[in-house]
Order: C-alpha cells, then sequence, then structure tokens
C-alpha cells in the first residue's frame, strides 16, 4: 500500500486542492490549526494529523498551502515542523513565499536531507476549484518528474528552472502584474461613471480592443459593478505579494514604478477595508476619492 500524501494549510485555496487529490485517489494526511477545516477534508477520507511533524511522519511527500513565508518557515523548520517527522522526502510549497524565502526554504529542508520544490500557483478558489490553475516549478528534474503527476491535479504545471526561487519569482511579477491592470481597470471605471458612462458598456467595449485584460474581462463584471466584492483573495495577500515583488526589484536594481504606485493604492485599501477585504475592493478607495459609486448599467 503507497503512503499517503501530505498536505499542510487548508484555508480557501488548500481546502480545493486537498479535495481534488482526494478525488483524484490519492490518501491524505492533513494539517491545519483550525479542526473544523480538517474535520471536513476528513469527511472526505483524509487523514487529519496532529502537527506538521505527524504529517511528515506519515508522508514522504508533503504540499504546503500557506498564507505568508514566516509561517511556511515555522511549518517546514520550527520544533513541531516537518523536520521534526521521520519519513518526509520532498515538501512542496504551493504558497507565495518570495525568492528569497524559497532559497531560505530550500536550504533549511536540504540539511536535514529533505528536497524542496517551489511551486506557487494562480488562478484563484475558482481555479483551484475546477483544477484549472497555472503552477510555476522549480526543483531539480528529477524532483519535477517524480511530484508532476500530483501537481497536475491542480492545473497546467510549468517547469521553469531548477533553482529555488525561480518559480516565486515569476509568480510574484505575475500577481504585480495583475493588482496594476485591476488598478486602472478600476479607476476608468470611476472615470466613466462619474462621466456619466456606464462602466458595463466601458467594459465591453475594453473587452473588444487593445485595453482588455483579466480586470475587464472577469475581475470588474463578476465582483465589481454587481458589487458583491467577493473575488476571493483578501488584500493583505495581495499586499504581502507585491512587497515581495518590489523588495527583489529593489535588490537588482530594477525601478518599478508603475508597480510602485499599484502597491500604494492596495496599501490605501487595505488601511479602509483591513486585511481580509476583497482585493476587488480597490475600486472603492478611488470611488471614495472621486465622490461617486460605480454600478453597472446605472450610469446615464
Amino acid at each position: 500500500m503507497s503512503l499517503p500524501l501530505g498536505f499542510i494549510g487548508i484555508g480557501r485555496m488548500g481546502n480545493p486542492m486537498a479535495r481534488r487529490l482526494l478525488a483524484a485517489g490519492h490518501d491524505l494526511c492533513v494539517f491545519d490549526p483550525s479542526a473544523a477545516a480538517m474535520a471536513q477534508l476528513a469527511e472526505h477520507g483524509a487523514i487529519a494529523a496532529v502537527s506538521p511533524a505527524e504529517v511528515a511522519s506519515k508522508a514522504q511527500i508533503v504540499l504546503l498551502s500557506l498564507p505568508t513565508p514566516d509561517i511556511v518557515q515555522n511549518v517546514a523548520l520550527g520544533a513541531e515542523g516537518l523536520v521534526a517527522g521521520k519519513g518526509v522526502r520532498i515538501v512542496v510549497d504551493l504558497s507565495t513565499s518570495g525568492p528569497r524565502g524559497a532559497a531560505a526554504l530550500a536550504e533549511g529542508l536540504a540539511a536535514h536531507g529533505i528536497a524542496a520544490a517551489d511551486s506557487p500557483v494562480s488562478g484563484g478558489v475558482a481555479g483551484a476549484e475546477a483544477g484549472k490553475l497555472s503552477l510555476m516549478t522549480a526543483c531539480p528534474g528529477p524532483v519535477f518528474e517524480e511530484i508532476r503527476p500530483i501537481l497536475e491535479c491542480f492545473g497546467r504545471v510549468n517547469h521553469v528552472g531548477e533553482r529555488p526561487g525561480q518559480a516565486q519569482l515569476i509568480k510574484v511579477i505575475n500577481n504585480l502584474m495583475s493588482v496594476t491592470a485591476l488598478a486602472i481597470a478600476s479607476e476608468g471605471c470611476v472615470l466613466a461613471q462619474k462621466a456619466g458612462l456606464d462602466p458595463a458598456r466601458l467594459m465591453e467595449v475594453v473587452n473588444t480592443g487593445s485595453g482588455r485584460s483579466n480586470a475587464s474581462e472577469d475581475k470588474i463584471p463578476k465582483y465589481v459593478l454587481n458589487r458583491k466584492f467577493d473575488f476571493g483573495f483578501a488584500l493583505g495577500l495581495s499586499a504581502k505579494d507585491a512587497r515581495l515583488c518590489l523588495d527583489e526589484a529593489e535588490a537588482l536594481g530594477v525601478p518599478m514604478m508603475v508597480g510602485s504606485a499599484a502597491r500604494q493604492l492596495l496599501l490605501a485599501t487595505k488601511g479602509q477595508f483591513g486585511e481580509n477585504g476583497d482585493l476587488t475592493e480597490m475600486v472603492r478607495t478611488i470611488e471614495t476619492w472621486a465622490g461617486v459609486e460605480v454600478m453597472g448599467g446605472t450610469a446615464g
């Protein structure tokens, strides 16, 4: 009988990814500080563990889906972390930890004879549920070939290099580009509303022209114009990803003026709506400054 996989971090992204592994027939040992989150997966056949160390004693391959680099480091290298387990050979970090976080994780694990795979994901909760995530993976070739069938349960897998941090850099660049597109699309919608134009009509026209983006095609129509603001990605996490990208840019001497401006809007929005506010609420900050409220079909 094959050993179970391990999965740590059963949040908004981790839960649907773990369920996809179970649906694919994998035995799964899970851990999360939330007993309710573990109980939900246990109903689908997962084994609940009491610590990351127990997961690492039951599984040879452990996947992480965690919110911050500090939590990743503690779960992997802390006193009750994966390195305290007895069986783990490979740790796959699906989190967005940044290039330096990935390098530190790989170094810490290597000291215990454990291989690391840097494999952040893009596509949001909807992509996780549908198995249509994009995964960027950096690790040695033999490790990649072993974990590829597991990662393919989540979506499309791209092997981008062998050095820890290479996948993380691509991920944080992707996220900052995405936030920047949302920022300018939000500004455009507020401008249209203020001028008496229908923002929904604006998005329709933009999406047939050169200004289209994921923001204009997906985020604005589905989560802003209906005022639901439930895209599912927290402002605090988005601000963290932007910081990781800009920190790396500064370290490499690459100016990112547009990305820095988008981060300032993120921080202003986080200040207004809190760490757990939705990313799409960025438009509400601009609305406050402009004195209008964007709603599709209401401009005259």
